[in-house]
């Protein structure tokens, strides 16, 4: 079964081997959850330690009971459960009353729409951060503020406590960081486990929830003095530098990205309490810093025979959080590192960072490999982008070296369905504290509010780099005339977003993906023409995301003959696309597409009226995928209350498979016509309206016996009980047409729309 990223419940495989997650009893609830939540305002506690790699699709913990939900698009649904401490909705303190079982944002239905301007950094705003007192004139990477100096300065530290007397949203946040903080100080100190062995997953669980700890348990002293928190922090630090046998490289160089969360954990705690240790400590900790971590880091750079060096020319997470970590622990023993690794491995790491950590995003902000690989990239380009801003007075050169970087924050909006993101391809390990608070920082870096103010609604948010990246002066709606529709037309990933409200978690979401299929850091599956669908406050349609990263060759490559494309989930049945007699897509494929939208805003209102002429439509030339003439197209009837999706095969010699990953119960009925899908007491009826010959079935999800043989030594990852709705096209010219009808509460005028072929759709094209 396909589950949602955080699902508390995990019925039916085990996500990764050997992967280890903290567990936690949740008052009055008396659930289990990796991530144990609050919704804002009020809910449940967070830890942060969500697991991505398992799958979406069965909703996680609620946060309560009764509570308010949006009614836009018309579409009631179910409205999400929750409550909130507003009680004045004309003067809300937060926006979101809660977060439903999702953990999506849910926003009152209000009309009055005082509070719901055009988002701004106000000057007028009541409480603002105080001007920064470091001046180094010309900044350089030698020239460096004092202490503490990464992310979170001594000036925002001094502001801090007054702030969060003012701003709602810092006030809860600070005390979820802080009972989070006490959850992790009374748990022994973090396990050292290998997942895979040092060269498979390593250890990047345990250096990742370092890292986590490290980060609260620096904030938790710093925000109350309270000493016992330093010894808590160095007993996790000795910890960590205890670990393993191998005493030349127990930070695992084999698989760099544990050494680089290792290293940020201990510059991070090096700074933050840089005058609370004593002299022997802040030895040892930098003693540790640049022996188990710099050292390796300058060999890369200058040691040809380096066997870890492979990422530096890598557009992806793997660049963004080594040389994050290697930047972060430069910076904050610098002047005190008398071996100079820190002094030569900087301005090598920074320049390299420039050069291919900031070309993580596309041209039109997708990231380069996943939606949800794009958290660990932009999350460790903003840590090291953030720490060289505070550290020298300069970005050096980040922010400026990709226009894409402006626009990545845009694409996490737009790739955020009803239910969770377009989670194509892999999801990657455990998150930990990898997040998208970076839009947080982005919104500041770029002067876009609108980034800001999104972010700060997400259950994500309350961590200790949001406590620094938060603007406060930040006021308005981040949906206010925000268009519902986006295209992202770059040739490496094409893929397309429509919805039908930003504030309604229960309306209609779908999303198409046809951008090219090498480059994505070896995470993408063959999956051009690729759709989720999200309904009702459920998704219909989905992905299963990552399989067994232990699965020999994996990552090893991704030409036409890789063993990866032999696992099912990455292979072209395993995606909600056309399979043409059970074989895989060509990986060579570009396919193009055309695309149309009404163009339709919300306004400032969470109450949001679909106008009835409204649509959007993406038609997508897939030829190049199948070396057959394949079309497929998907659009919203005027109205944005139905879906339809078309495909066109011209004289395609074989058999081919219409194929939707579903976690639904499908009930087929009027001799195969129609199907109805149903989760947790929502339906959605699919009905095939051409061609006459064809009928739905309904499949477990699991290869065919057409489909490619899998790799000797490989196994396919159990998706228990989720199910494919399918529809067999016989060989030859045939036009698919399925039309989608999400139950709704409050509308049953469902229309059958005209035949139009795919070259001739438009948006007027199924007006009747």
């Amino acid at each position: 079964m396909y589950r949602h990223e955080n699902d508390s419940t995990r019925p039916l495989s085990d996500g990764y081997k050997g992967e280890e997650r903290n567990v936690y009893e949740i008052p009055q609830k008396k659930r289990r959850s990796k991530w144990i939540t609050i919704g804002l305002p009020v809910g449940l506690l967070v830890i942060g330690a969500g697991v991505v790699g398992v799958l979406f699709g069965l909703k996680v913990i609620k946060t309560g009971s009764g509570g308010a939900s949006s009614s836009g698009s018309g579409s009631s649904g179910s409205s999400g459960p929750g409550s909130h401490q507003n009680q004045d909705l004309n003067n809300l303190s937060y926006f979101a009353t809660s977060t439903n079982s999702y953990h999506q944002p849910i926003y009152p239905s209000m009309t009055n729409t005082a509070q719901f301007g055009e988002p701004t950094f106000a000057a007028s705003a009541a409480v603002h951060w105080p001007e920064d007192d470091f001046n180094p004139g010309q900044p350089s990477l030698t020239n460096l503020r004092p202490h503490p100096r990464l992310i979170a300065p001594k000036y925002k530290w001094d502001a801090l406590s007054d702030l969060i007397s003012k701003n709602a949203y810092l006030k809860t946040w600070n005390d979820i960081i802080m009972a989070n903080a006490t959850v992790f100080r009374d748990s022994p100190p973090v396990v050292h486990v290998f997942d895979g062995g040092p060269s498979g997953s390593g250890i990047l669980d345990p250096a990742r929830e370092t890292k986590n700890r490290i980060k609260h348990f620096a904030y938790a002293y710093r925000r109350t003095g309270d000493s016992a928190w330093i010894d808590r922090t160095y007993r996790e630090l000795d910890n960590a530098m205890n670990w393993g046998d191998n005493r030349e490289d127990p930070w695992n160089t084999a698989h760099f990205l544990d050494l680089a969360e290792l290293t940020a954990a201990f510059a991070i705690g090096y700074d933050w309490l840089y005058d609370q240790w004593t002299d022997d400590q802040r030895t040892t900790i930098r003693t540790a810093i640049v022996n188990y971590g710099l050292r390796y880091g300058l060999a890369s750079y200058t040691d040809a025979a380096s066997t870890y060096s492979w990422w530096h020319n890598v557009n992806g997470n793997w660049n963004c959080v080594s040389n994050g970590g290697l930047i972060l622990g430069s910076l904050a023993i610098l002047e005190d590192d008398t071996t100079g690794t820190a002094s030569r491995l900087l301005p090598l790491a920074v320049e390299n960072a420039v050069a291919n950590c900031a070309r993580v995003p596309s041209s039109d902000g997708t990231g380069a490999e996943t939606a949800n690989y794009w958290e660990f990239a932009i999350t460790g380009l903003s840590e090291l982008t953030s720490s060289l801003t505070t550290a020298t007075g300069s970005d050096q050169g980040m922010l400026n070296a990709n226009d894409g970087l402006q626009l990545t924050s845009l694409f996490r909006m737009y790739v955020t369905g009803m239910t969770s993101l377009f989670d194509y391809g892999d999801h990657g390990p455990n998150k930990f504290s990898t997040t998208g608070n970076a839009l947080l920082f982005l919104g500041s870096a770029f002067n876009e509010p609108r980034f800001t103010l999104y972010q700060r609604d997400r259950y994500q948010a309350a961590e200790p780099w949001s406590m620094f990246w938060y603007d406060v002066s930040a006021e308005g709606a981040w949906w206010n005339n925000l268009p519902l529709d986006h295209v992202f037309e770059d040739a490496t990933d094409r893929w397309a977003s429509f919805r039908t409200s930003w504030t309604d978690i229960n309306g209609m979401y779908i999303a198409l993906k046809a951008g090219a299929l090498l480059n994505h850091q070896t995470h993408g599956d063959l999956d051009c023409g690729d759709f989720i669908v999200d309904a009702l406050g459920q998704r219909f349609f989905g992905e299963h995301g990552s399989d067994d990263y232990l699965n020999n060759n994996y990552f090893s490559n991704e030409t036409q003959t890789s063993e990866r494309w032999t696992l099912y989930r990455k292979m072209t049945e395993g995606q909600n696309v056309i399979a043409i007699n059970g074989q895989n897509q060509l990986v060579s494929a570009q396919p193009t597409i055309r695309h149309g939208s009404s163009e339709t805003a919300q306004g400032a209102s969470t109450i949001f009226n679909v106008p009835s002429d409204s649509t959007a439509f993406v038609v997508a030339d897939l030829t190049s995928a199948y070396g057959s003439n394949v079309q497929r197209g998907i659009r919203f009837l005027p109205g944005r209350r139905q879906v339809l999706i078309q495909d066109e095969l011209t004289q395609v010699t074989e058999d081919a498979q219409w194929r939707a990953q579903t976690n639904a119960t499908i009930s087929i009925e009027t001799g195969g016509r129609t199907a109805t899908l149903t989760i947790e007491g929502k339906k959605l009826v699919a009905q095939i309206l051409s061609p006459e010959n064809v009928q739905f079935t309904d499949l477990p999800s699991t290869r065919t016996e057409n489909a490619p043989q899998i790799a000797p030594g490989l196994k396919d990852m159990d998706n228990g009980d989720a199910r494919v709705l399918a529809i067999d096209i016989p060989a030859g010219t045939n036009t698919v047409q399925v039309l989608l009808n999400p139950q709704w509460d409050d509308f049953s005028d469902f229309k059958t729309p005209p035949s139009v072929p795919l070259a001739q759709w438009s948006l007027t094209s199924h007006n009747s």
